[in-house]
């Protein structure tokens, strides 16, 4: 049943998104057409070097990270489940078959025969009791596994093959979440260490590849995982991983990435700007694009600062904003926003009417509410200017552009662009005025992880009528109830300023001309599995 209501509840913005060819290999071309006349039988051997244009900062998929960080995490454990990236479809992993009770409170998995940790430690029931329950312990820093464990009431292993979990309320987002590597499995060695510890790499996971090394801001070293041979049911092929090993190099800037992997000195640039896209594909350079699924980049008013706790003030945020003006910035594969969720997210709905830019009815509403412009255009009330800071390491050159719409309407936006430990930072201290940043899983329960005023609260504020609907959301599998449900809580959220969305990040990746078997998961990371290098 399961399987079925989600393939429906996919196709629609599935077929939305081939329409539009923003799936992955949409504008690979000739390129594409050059790798596909060469031998394609997979060689094993080589190193694959991807430059990213951050520092991971944390390691530990078990905790929340950027996209480079679990892009690093993914090879290094496996789930109890897979997701199809086509059809949505949950289908097995570590996890041979499972059973769901008619009240979705009762999950129980039969688990794959012969897996181990890369220490030789064997899986069994009892790790996936000690793994969620060290997600537990980590508390706030695992901020997304956490709220997908929400209400756990036990585990109950009544044999080395068979684990129970058991919610106290109904938990139909629970399966989807088994999927992702927020769920993966470490040893016992490592469910014991610090948060802190396993952030920097005390990291023993079942997955196909171990870390040997990790510096920040340089690089980051994989090998493959002697011995490995259970990968998911979506693999191409089964045994070890092709590649002997991955190298991550930290380089911050998009020219030495774009020169690097034109000459050959790199194999993957996972930060390709929108400049550089046209150029890369007059170098026959293969771009993979895929929509992340999840909440759009938007900005997050925390209502417990006096600012932001004026309704008016959040409303005119959203009015002030032209989406449509940011296109000419963004990359060929981002779009602006339509909703709080993209395009890409299961019951995903046209929200634009309410994301429709009008600069003269948010200025009427500022007035209104006693916000008057002083002599340099900015507005005041009460001797308070309407101004305030969002701190943000993305690549985000929208964010400039928004800054000047806002403006224009007499609100001060400043931007502070530091490292993603310093955003991090700052963003947990829950003193900014506003937040800024996308939040990334192919489920709408991503709205629960990020807005219910019990889970982590990006807004700040009490509880309130949403977070009813967020509950039932996560509760049923009943396709058209979740719908309604969900679309009745994304309009909420944007009537009421929770969010203001702008823009719908795409993952834009370049491979050199020797990456073979590199693709996306339904939530636009990659698994380096099944990837090889050709000898050319």
């Amino acid at each position: 049943m399961y399987r079925a209501t989600l393939r429906a509840a996919l196709r629609r913005p599935l077929l939305m998104l081939l329409a539009l060819g923003i799936l992955a290999g949409c504008d690979q071309g000739k390129a594409e057409q050059a790798k596909a006349a060469q031998p394609q039988t997979p060689q094993k051997g080589g190193n694959l070097l991807i430059a990213i244009d951050t520092d991971p900062n944390c390691l530990d998929p078990q905790q929340a990270g950027n996209n480079n960080s679990l892009n690093i995490g993914r090879q290094l454990t496996d789930s109890l489940t897979d997701q199809d990236p086509n059809s949505g479809e949950i289908v097995p992993w570590l996890a041979t078959k499972w059973q769901v009770s008619p009240d979705n409170r009762r999950f129980t998995f039969t688990l794959r025969d012969g897996v181990t940790f890369s220490d030789g430690t064997p899986f069994t029931a009892q790790s996936v009791k000690e793994n969620f329950e060290a997600i537990g312990r980590l508390g706030a820093r695992a901020s997304l596994a956490s709220t997908y464990l929400q209400g756990l009431q036990q585990i109950e292993i009544p044999d080395n093959h068979t684990a129970i979990v058991i919610f106290a309320q109904p938990n139909a987002q629970f399966l989807q979440a088994t999927s992702t590597m927020s769920l993966g499995f470490f040893a016992p060695k490592t469910a014991a260490a610090s948060a802190q510890q396993r952030c920097q790499g005390e990291l023993v996971g079942t997955g196909p590849f171990v870390l040997k090394s990790f510096e920040h801001n340089q690089q980051v070293r994989l090998a493959r995982r002697t011995g490995y041979a259970w990968p998911s049911s979506l693999a191409a092929h089964q045994g070890e991983s092709w590649l002997d090993g991955v190298e991550y190099r930290v380089i911050p800037e998009s020219g030495v990435r774009f020169g690097s992997l034109i000459s050959g000195q790199l194999d993957i640039n996972v930060g390709v700007t929108p400049q550089d896209e046209a150029l890369l594909l007059a170098k026959k350079i293969t771009l993979s694009a895929r929509t992340n699924p999840g909440l759009v980049y938007s900005l997050f008013p925390n209502f417990s600062t006096p600012l932001m706790a004026d309704k008016a003030v959040r409303q005119a945020l959203n009015l002030a904003i032209d989406r449509k003006a940011l296109q000419p910035v963004l990359s060929r594969y981002q779009a602006p926003a339509t909703s709080v969720l993209a395009k890409s997210t299961p019951l995903w709905q046209e929200r634009s009417e309410a994301l429709r830019f009008d600069r003269p009815k948010a200025e009427q509403l500022l007035e209104e509410n006693g916000w008057h412009k002083g002599a340099d255009g900015i507005r005041v009330k009460q001797g308070q200017r309407l101004s305030f800071k969002i701190a943000y390491w993305q690549s985000a050159p929208f964010i400039e552009i928004v800054q000047q719409q806002l403006k224009a309407a007499g609100i001060d936006l400043q931007l502070e662009k530091a490292p993603i430990s310093q955003v991090v930072a700052r963003q947990a201290s829950g003193k900014l005025a506003v937040d800024f940043y996308n939040l990334t899983r192919s489920d709408p329960d991503v709205l629960r992880t990020v807005f219910d005023a019990h889970g982590r609260n990006v807004n700040h504020r009490q509880p309130q009528a949403v977070d009813q609907l967020l509950l039932q959301s996560s509760e049923t599998l009943d396709t058209a109830k979740r719908q309604q449900v969900v679309t009745r809580a994304v309009d909420l959220l944007i009537n009421e300023g929770n969010a203001v969305p702008l823009v719908e990040l795409a993952t834009v990746i370049a491979t050199g001309n020797r990456v073979r078997g590199f693709h996306f998961d339904a939530s636009s990371r990659f698994q380096l599995y099944d990837t090889w290098l050709s000898g050319e």
